[in-house]
């Protein structure tokens, strides 16, 4: 018997792919599905759980090492699987495109806690277009001494763009840190013509 082995097209890839994320779905053994897409900040990594997006990841840092963050803190059941992602993607399209100035998805707060979480909660009522500064935050999360804590809670924010961080500015109006780099706030502020 000869075991050389055949050529396997493309076509022929994508759909064992595919049968692989609709069996780890069925059998609920897919807790966390990715992608990767192209916007105008550079590749993003989009990440969900069943219940809702967990993780918006910049290319600066390290797609790898996101997924083994997502691995440790969520759960090792991680599968490259862009179709469960596709309305998050479209609203994420939508929003660079400036066709979207809020976004309607679920999303799942697991890799923040406490105070990190209640920032991050409240920054989509910053509203597109407009920013406030840490102290400004810190006051209207209900604790105007937490400045620093809210500059924590923006650097650490595993929501990038969809929990608008990069509408926080320093007092004095300059730009602070940015989990994607300071490019990447520059951009989004000027796409929403806030800068």
């Amino acid at each position: 018997m000869n075991h050389d082995l055949f050529p396997v097209s493309r076509t022929d890839l994508d759909r064992l792919r595919e049968t692989l994320i609709v069996r780890a779905q069925d059998d609920g053994v897919l807790d966390v599905a990715y992608r990767i897409m192209d916007s105008p900040v550079g590749p993003l990594l989009l990440a969900t759980t069943e219940k809702g997006l967990v993780r918006v990841a910049f290319e600066i840092e390290d797609f790898d090492a996101v997924l083994e963050t997502l691995a440790q803190r969520v759960s090792p059941r991680i599968l490259d699987a862009p179709k469960r992602l596709d309305v998050a993607a479209v609203e994420l399209e939508e929003y660079f495109t400036g066709h979207r100035h809020e976004f309607d998805l679920p999303l799942d707060h697991a890799l923040s806690r406490g105070f990190r979480q209640e920032v991050q909660r409240f920054l989509p009522q910053i509203g597109y277009g407009q920013t406030l500064s840490y102290k400004e935050v810190a006051g209207l999360v209900g604790n105007p001494q937490a400045v620093r804590a809210v500059g924590t809670a923006c650097a650490t924010n595993p929501l990038p763009v969809v929990v608008p961080c990069h509408r926080v500015l320093r007092t004095d109006g300059s730009l602070g840190g940015y989990i994607g780099g300071l490019e990447a706030k520059t951009a989004l502020l000027s796409l929403e013509q806030a800068a």
